[in-house]
């Protein structure tokens, strides 16, 4: 490994695996916006006020006091065709291609002195980090992960330090920050291990690698046919990576917003993706979330006590009321009942699975409180939409308006006289205008960057195997016609809005070995 300036560094990218490629623009000679006449030491108080004004739910009130309202709520915000499970695989696949840890208020002209400690691909490695050999605390010697389980309990769990930390011992940490996606994590997981004990029956010469590979498939074609089929506007999606198959049965697929995004070209993750476009799923949070029928009936866990319960030990004082903040052990009450956050085949129609919120300007008023001072109604660090707003104008993101034009994207303008012209708000404010669903503009810059981002990964599936499907790959096929443990991976069916899904999260969870009810057979 080279440790010159320069020399050596144009060897290792974009090829290598171990490649994590800087942050960049798309639009790179647009001027930056922020909110006219307002000086930089009062963007804060500026962001905060407007936050608390436009971008809440119910202004001037605790989650805690909405608990009576929930169902009102529900059915105000509540989208009609994205269950509440796709908001935290949403938060699973930002956490799999990205990570900036520059911190808030620190204002980076130049994005592409950044590192992103992520790959610039959707190559799981915020599950398997950087493999056994690397990290072998995180396996078991057959290459299958380590697991958890509740106490006293056959339920599992993330594999954890000993209390009082109860840290998860996990590729990337973020996906601990709260219980909903510890435990999207905890199914890839269980997938794995599932696939991995079918090639060892099988007699494949490498478990593991035969694992890692049609997982990370499964979960390529899972993030472009299920989860971005149903945020994303359908000719947007359908421009963006089209199967095209030539007169010889040659396969190839097309990126058709490779003008606005070619990662093979230029290597990079776009600040207007990472920092505005991607962010629409802080909109799809809601407040409280019903979890388990077996140990929690239809009561409702709030996302964060927003109280001083919150300060207290859950393992030295059972007796405190859960909520589903991260970095805590999980408990029977948090435990998710899939078929409650996903539409499986045991889902009560009419009931569940419970929906995510529409994208739009308004978020839960559990976002509210993401600080230390929850009490502090002043407090940027409380407000993720402020925060949000605030990191836009550090970036010097340009305005909405402005990047749509730079990408050649028509239509009205969304915004009503007064309202800020950041480009999330923008993005959000679009969606808004789509009844929920992401704009134009938005569905563009999501749709490149994630088509860019499997286009130039030479190890996606559409590289490697452009005529690949789930329904043919050879260990999901030993999976489902195993003799002694068959798994019907695709026993759930679900049609909305023309959308058909057969392979798409559901069937990780089926991979898991987690019963659709979550807890009762465990």
């Amino acid at each position: 490994m080279s440790h010159s300036s320069g020399t050596g560094i144009k060897a290792l990218a974009p090829r290598s695996k171990f490649y994590k490629g800087p942050f960049g623009r798309l639009c790179k000679n647009l001027p930056p916006w922020s909110p006219p006449g307002v000086p930089s030491e009062k963007l804060h108080d500026h962001f905060v006020a407007f936050a608390n004004a436009n971008m809440t739910e119910r202004p001037n009130e605790l989650p805690q006091d909405l608990a009576d309202d929930a169902e009102a709520l529900d059915l105000e915000f509540g989208s009609k065709d994205v269950p509440a499970g796709y908001t935290y695989f949403g938060q699973f696949v930002d956490h799999d291609i990205t990570f900036d840890p520059t911190p808030l208020g620190v204002r980076v002209s130049d994005p592409n002195a950044l590192d992103n400690f992520r790959t610039p691909r959707l190559d799981l490695d915020c599950v398997y980090g950087t493999g056994p050999s690397d990290q072998p605390f995180m396996y078991e010697k057959d290459g299958q992960f380590r697991i958890g389980k509740i106490d006293g309990t056959n339920i599992p769990d993330l594999p954890r330090t000993p209390a009082p930390h109860s840290r998860a011992i996990i590729g990337d940490m973020r996906n601990d920050e709260n219980s909903i996606v510890a435990q999207v994590q905890l199914a890839f997981l269980l997938a794995h291990n599932r696939l991995v004990r079918q090639a060892k029956k099988e007699g494949l010469p490498n478990p593991f690698m035969a694992a890692r590979r049609t997982l990370t498939w499964l979960y390529q074609w899972i993030v472009w046919h299920d989860f971005l089929d149903r945020v994303t506007i359908n000719d947007v999606w359908n421009t963006a990576l089209k199967k095209v198959t030539h007169p010889d049965d040659r396969v190839e697929w097309d990126a058709g917003l490779s003008s606005i995004y070619d990662w093979k070209n230029t290597p990079f993750m776009p600040i207007e993706f990472a920092v505005a476009a991607y962010r629409f799923g802080h909109s799809m949070v809601r407040n409280s979330y019903q979890t388990n029928f077996a140990h929690n009936k239809l009561d409702r866990i709030p996302l964060f006590a927003n109280t001083t319960s919150a300060e207290q030990d859950v393992d030295a004082d059972p007796q405190v009321e859960p909520d589903l903040r991260g970095f805590q052990p999980l408990r029977i009450e948090t435990a998710i009942q899939w078929d409650w956050f996903l539409a499986m085949s045991t889902s009560v129609v009419g009931q569940f699975p419970q929906m995510a919120r529409k994208i739009d300007t308004q978020l839960a008023n559990a976002l509210l409180f993401l600080g230390e001072n929850d009490a502090d109604p002043n407090s940027v660090e409380n407000k993720l939409a402020a925060r949000n707003l605030i990191r836009g104008v550090d970036m010097e993101l340009p305005s909405g308006r402005d990047v749509a034009k730079c990408l050649g994207v028509t239509g009205k303008n969304p915004l009503s006289k007064g309202e800020p012209e950041a480009l999330w708000f923008y993005i959000l404010k679009e969606a808004q205008r789509n009844k929920g669903r992401l704009g134009r503009l938005g569905s563009t810059i999501v749709c490149a960057v994630f088509a860019g981002l499997l286009k130039g990964d030479p190890m996606s599936w559409i590289n490697m195997d452009p005529k690949w499907e789930p329904e043919t790959d050879p260990l999901l096929t030993a999976v489902r016609n195993d003799a002694d443990d068959p798994v019907d991976l695709n026993q759930d069916f679900e049609s909305s809005n023309s959308l058909t899904v057969d392979w798409g999260l559901p069937t990780i969870i089926r991979l898991a070995g987690l019963p659709s009810d979550g807890l009762a057979s465990i």
